[in-house]
């Protein structure tokens, strides 16, 4: 890991109260391989007042975020309003990280974070994201990209790449950020901003839409593919459960014995519920 490069998540009240989301997603680094260290270079980006007090209470590194008097502080449905708000928001913030030169991981607060994920990290490349699900193929860009967990590194290519993320917002309005990227990485101008991108393996990075099927392998595991706070915190309540079981197993029935009891209330069922798409 860099010396400039940062650990970034975003909270809003909701998500940060207590026995909410941001105290499972601190609490998986506690308890993972390797992770706990990296809460040092973790900084919690809060979107309201009472998700700023909050965090400093519980964590070292915290930066309250100005956002023009709108209030982010309660839970936003996929494609309200609020959330699309939000999204862009984050988005513009990152982009300001990587003109201060500081390359970064953003990661959602719905992700537990079990092993340290930058040994997985493609060297060459300036930008990296998790799928929703992945093919295979991590250079080719009709993998479905999932931008709650993204890695990029701090230079001209990326800031170029984040201002045309974020311009893009007035070509296609009403769309949501993850949607645009999906559209942007076809156009032309994606192509001469040169910048290299490349989509992470499921295997390494998974999620509720595609599971990393083995334990012994994954690195972080993302509560997509579900809506709704409270479906959310219960089941990555018990992935950490999962988790504890693992790792109280000896070696050699850590390959036979593991494997995930989640999803239970997070499915597609919870997306249509709430009118989001898988």
């Amino acid at each position: 890991m860099g010396e400039k490069t940062v650990i970034i998540t975003t909270v809003n009240e909701a998500w940060a109260a207590n026995n909410s989301l941001l105290d499972l997603f601190i609490e998986s680094f506690r308890i993972g391989i390797n992770t706990q260290r990296l809460l040092n270079h973790l900084v919690i980006i809060t979107m309201d007042q009472k998700a700023y007090a909050r965090c400093i209470s519980i964590h070292p590194h915290c930066y309250a975020l100005k956002t023009r008097n709108k209030n982010f502080s309660k839970a936003a449905f996929f494609m309200t309003h609020d959330y699309m708000e939000m999204m862009w928001t984050r988005i513009h913030f990152l982009l300001s990280v990587l003109k201060m030169g500081y390359s970064f991981v953003f990661t959602d607060t719905d992700i537990m974070w079990f092993r340290d994920p930058f040994p997985h990290f493609f060297p060459n490349a300036d930008f990296q994201i998790a799928c929703d699900r992945f093919n295979g193929n991590s250079k080719d860009i009709n993998n479905w990209p999932n931008g709650g967990f993204m890695y990029a590194k701090s230079n001209n290519r990326t800031i170029k790449f984040y201002q045309f993320w974020y311009s893009s917002r007035l070509k296609y309005p009403g769309i949501n950020d993850q949607d645009i990227l999906n559209m942007i990485k076809h156009d032309p101008l994606f192509n001469k901003i040169g910048l290299t991108m490349r989509f992470l393996d499921t295997a390494y990075i998974g999620g509720f839409c595609e599971r990393s099927k083995d334990l012994n392998l994954v690195c972080a595991m993302h509560a997509n593919c579900c809506a709704g706070l409270g479906n959310k915190i219960h089941d990555l309540g018990i992935m950490l459960d999962d988790w504890r079981r693992y790792k109280s197993f000896t070696a050699n029935n850590k390959s036979k014995s593991s494997s995930w009891t989640v999803p239970q209330k997070c499915s597609l069922k919870t997306l249509h519920k709430h009118g989001s798409r898988p």
